[in-house]
């Protein structure tokens, strides 16, 4: 979703973007075509040789890094990209490298710091992270863009953004969001949706609980939406999701991408950690006040007022203007 935000800026500048994306399950390849981008579409080989790449998170490629590179050679080297921007935590400069012949600069998106790149630009939208712990991994004139005012998020949710403050000036929980991503393989959703009927939310209290279009547990939700004490609503594939943020007055989220997204709107959070590689982002908007972890099945006695109150902090943390900032770098360089 990050890079889509990214080609849409990019597109709005006269620029042609292409994605290569492999067909995992829970793919948005449609998503993608349907916003106007050519894909191309790579198989998933599921090759036990990734699981020796080196990498920590090897098995989510669906093949190992050479033979990734090998399908995408051909991609590449007809388009020949002026920029190729790559956001996936099974690729290194082994990767990098063997393709450098069919780009020109390389863009890397990553906010895990753990493995060598050869990338002209490297996007990391973590919140505090130090340029530094990078310094070792990419070359010495490599561009650091980190921080989270690097955050990739879409234009509505700048726009949305004054009035969505705004209407927290007087807290209130009349609408509460639910949403573990597209996919939420795990159903963590779900076990949420449990330990809320333990939870005393106000009377008066709308759940309303978003998901992807291919979530796998979809007709479980849509079943067990009855069941809670307030009216409960699912939807899947939404277009509108900035402004269901604004319009809510707290979320239960992963603690993932669409964290800067609730930041912006001043949309207070308790947070999920979902996989591993969250977790830095999760402790990051705790200690800044933001958010609150929990871990399901066992909610905390949630002080409403003070849950209410994290808005303002998460806010001053993303402006959503980071897409701007990344476009402006990336055509500096262009031009350089």
């Amino acid at each position: 979703m990050r890079c889509l935000t990214l080609a849409r800026a990019l597109a709005e500048q006269g620029a042609r973007c292409d994605f290569i994306c492999r067909a995992h399950e829970g793919h948005l390849i449609d998503l993608i075509r349907e916003q106007g981008f050519a894909v191309h579409v790579l198989p998933l080989v599921c090759s036990l040789n990734a699981l020796a790449d080196g990498t920590a998170h090897a098995p989510w490629l669906g093949a190992n890094q050479a033979q990734d590179a090998q399908a995408c050679e051909p991609v590449l080297e007809a388009l020949q990209p002026a920029w190729l921007v790559v956001d996936h935590y099974a690729l290194d400069a082994c990767w990098e490298q063997a393709l450098v012949h069919a780009y020109e600069k390389l863009m890397v998106i990553d906010d895990l710091a753990d493995r060598p790149h050869v990338a002209t630009v490297l996007l990391d939208q973590t919140l505090g992270r130090d340029p530094a712990e990078y310094q070792a991994q990419v070359p010495s004139d490599c561009t650091l863009l980190c921080g989270s005012q690097f955050a990739l998020l879409r234009p509505e949710f700048a726009a949305l953004r004054p009035a969505s403050l705004q209407r927290r000036s007087t807290p209130a929980l009349r609408q509460l969001l639910i949403t573990m991503g597209g996919v939420d393989k795990d159903n963590a959703t779900g076990r949420v949706l449990d330990a809320l009927t333990k939870c005393s939310l106000p009377a008066d209290c709308k759940v309303l609980v978003v998901m992807g279009p291919h979530a796998p547990h979809a007709a479980r939700l849509q079943a067990q939406a009855p069941t809670l004490p307030w009216p409960t609503h699912v939807l899947g594939g939404v277009s509108n999701m900035a402004q269901l943020m604004a319009d809510s007055d707290l979320a239960i989220g992963a603690a993932g991408a669409t964290a800067w997204e609730r930041c912006c709107l001043g949309l207070p959070s308790l947070m999920l950690v979902l996989a591993e590689n969250q977790r830095g982002l999760a402790q990051a908007l705790a200690k800044a006040g933001a958010a609150q972890v929990i871990e399901p099945p066992d909610l905390p006695r949630m002080d409403f007022s003070a849950l209410l109150s994290m808005g303002p902090n998460g806010a001053a943390l993303v402006d959503g203007e980071g897409v701007v900032r990344v476009v402006r770098s990336l055509r500096e360089h262009h031009a350089a």
